[in-house]
């Protein structure tokens, strides 16, 4: 279904359309929590979006137990994100090995496969038959009892060919497995890949200029092209200047002495981002397990990054702190005020754009006749809605007698609605006067 904003009433394709200004459920809250992020990977499905949840079991279909340093960038998407939609970037290179007339290859392409080994040993119940083991490892990952080669079925980690007898081997090692390598290309395909799922957040962990130019184009036209609106977590990026853009400057240093770079740090943004509540802003939220900013900055240098529009971690009591949830928008104007900068406001905004347009495809568009009892329906699911974020917080003095109007539009099967809402700011500045008698 068509989306995005809108200057004059002449759209071609039937859809729900918004305009945001600073002067400004439908059913209910939509979930949040899902974030995704491309990268190269040592072992899993190519080119493909996996969902990963934080309590999956992924060693199969990743390689690597979670607790990996491989894995590093997906734990720290998964320490608040509720789920990563993951994409390979690179297919690789499969290590194989032969023993005798068989040939065992590894299930996907990466240096994982080069762990890898194939043992064959007779069998000590029946000397016509034999058992083939695959270890990664020093541990064995399967067991097959066959009679010969043409009995073997693949396994989650080896495909097998050849034809004929089984010859024992005490350990055949698998070998020539590699990465490969990355182009801009194969993140172009992960865009538009990616573009058909749900999301929030979209993390970019790279210092590529040219990808990052990329992703922000890619998040401009989803939110102002096609009313999908999600966020774009890149590292030091200030000049996209767009609330769609969250410009991550530092990183930090977790307990365990791993150093997450500002590269790194984007992961554990977008999983943030993505799962925070609509009346939640990150400001002065602990990155979890981390014990220092990295690097640190002087209060001036901070200062100079939040005006710049930068996401900045500072060291707190051991900890390290979001200093102030923002995105990178720093040009403000009569339609897109300061307010826009802040993440909790763009995320009220983006839930009333996404969860108005997801009802009105599914109980409007087609459905309801454009009179004055339609009209009158839209109206009342607008105030349903919008009281609905008024209870937890996260809009104030909402009026349904003066801050709606729903009439006829243009075109006999347009409808034309003017919102203004107050999303709820968090108290981030306390000033206090204290008089000494």
């Amino acid at each position: 279904m068509a989306g995005g904003t809108y200057t004059v009433q002449n759209k071609v394709r039937p859809g729900a359309y918004f305009n945001f200004t600073t002067n400004a459920s439908l059913g209910t809250l939509g979930d949040r929590g899902i974030t995704t992020m491309a990268l190269k990977l040592s072992w899993g499905p190519v080119k493909q979006v996996l969902a990963i949840h934080a309590f999956d079991n992924i060693k199969t279909l990743l390689g690597y137990d979670l607790t990996d340093p491989k894995l590093m960038l997906i734990r720290e998407a998964l320490k608040r994100a509720g789920t990563l939609l993951l994409y390979r970037l690179n297919a690789g290179t499969k290590a194989s090995a032969t023993a005798g007339g068989l040939t065992a290859t590894a299930k996907y392409g990466g240096v994982r496969g080069n762990e890898l080994k194939v043992i064959v040993q007779t069998n000590v119940d029946d000397a016509a038959k034999f058992d083939v083991r695959t270890l990664l490892g020093s541990d064995e990952v399967d067991k097959q009892v066959v009679a010969d080669i043409a009995g073997l079925i693949p396994n989650e980690w080896i495909v097998w060919s050849g034809t004929g007898s089984l010859t024992a081997t005490a350990g055949a090692s698998l070998t020539s497995g590699a990465d490969g390598t990355v182009l801009n290309a194969d993140h172009s395909d992960y865009l538009s890949a990616i573009e058909v799922f749900d999301f929030q957040t979209v993390a970019l962990p790279s210092n590529d200029p040219t990808l990052k130019s990329v992703y922000a184009a890619f998040t401009k036209r989803l939110r102002e092209g096609e009313g999908r609106k999600i966020q774009a977590v890149l590292e030091n990026y200030p000049s996209a200047n767009y609330e769609g853009v969250i410009s991550v400057k530092n990183g930090v240093v977790l307990a365990d002495a791993t150093v997450i770079d500002s590269v790194s740090a984007t992961a554990w943004v977008a999983g943030a981002t993505a799962a925070a509540r609509v009346n939640e802003t990150l400001t002065y939220q602990a990155y979890d397990d981390a014990v220092d900013a990295n690097p640190r900055y002087t209060n001036s240098q901070i200062e100079a990054a939040l005006k710049a529009g930068e996401f900045v971690f500072t060291q707190n009591q051991g900890r390290a702190l979001v200093e102030q949830d923002i995105n990178s928008l720093t040009s403000f104007t009569v339609a897109k005020g300061k307010p826009f900068s802040k993440n909790r406001v763009i995320r009220v905004l983006d839930a009333i754009n996404n969860d108005l347009k997801r009802t009105f495809e599914s109980f409007y568009i087609g459905k309801v006749d454009n009179n004055p009892d339609g009209r009158n329906l839209l109206k009342n699911e607008y105030v349903k809605y919008l009281e609905s974020l008024q209870a937890i917080g996260a809009l104030k003095n909402f009026n349904s007698q003066t801050d709606i109007t729903v009439v006829q539009g243009e075109a006999s099967d347009s409808v034309y609605s003017q919102v203004a809402v107050q999303p709820v700011d968090a108290v981030e500045k306390i000033y206090t006067k204290v008089k000494v008698s």
